[in-house]
């Protein structure tokens, strides 16, 4: 039997971001993208994006391919790979607190969340740990019926991820 890989193991593997010109009817991202072009982001630069959000900012994973897509000129990042990719970062960061790096120095998972602000119940130790992580970071969250969300995210949200497109980068911005 083969042995599974590691989050970190994923996280490092190699992925490069690529650009889908035309996205098929029906997949995800395809009417967000209304004709234009999608970047299928990688975990390393998901990682580095989250790494930006400082403590006491939050982010919604929205903003994350907002800024994704923004850096390689495209309509949109893919909803789906962004979210595989950033269930992968934290993973990754909690496979390296278990390895004894120090706080400071993790990927800062739990500061992105859902959209509407809601915490996610698929990071490491659902939501509980997410809330626990937050309160750390000065951020509150409380109970929206049967979920955990921020309040304030938008006025906690980093005025901006992005940073300059890549060269080469598709041409079409929205």
């Amino acid at each position: 039997m083969a042995n599974r890989k590691s989050a970190l193991d994923h996280l490092n593997g190699g992925r490069v971001p690529h650009i889908v010109q035309m996205i098929p009817p029906g997949a995800p991202g395809y009417r967000e993208a209304d004709g234009g072009a999608m970047v299928v982001s990688s975990p390393m630069e998901v990682d580095d994006f989250v790494r930006r959000i400082a403590c006491g900012e939050v982010a919604t994973l929205n903003d994350l391919r907002r800024a994704i897509a923004q850096r390689h000129r495209v309509a949109v990042a893919c909803p789906v790979s962004t979210a595989i990719f950033l269930n992968m970062c934290a993973r990754a960061a909690e496979e390296r607190r278990d390895m004894g790096v120090p706080p400071d120095a993790l990927t800062p998972w739990w500061r992105v969340l859902k959209k509407g602000g809601l915490l996610n119940p698929k990071y490491p130790g659902g939501m509980a740990r997410q809330a626990e992580l937050l309160a750390a970071d000065g951020v509150r969250a409380s109970p929206l019926r049967k979920q955990l969300a921020v309040f304030d995210y938008a006025q906690r949200t980093p005025k901006s991820l992005a940073d300059e497109p890549e060269d080469g980068a598709a041409d079409q911005l929205r």
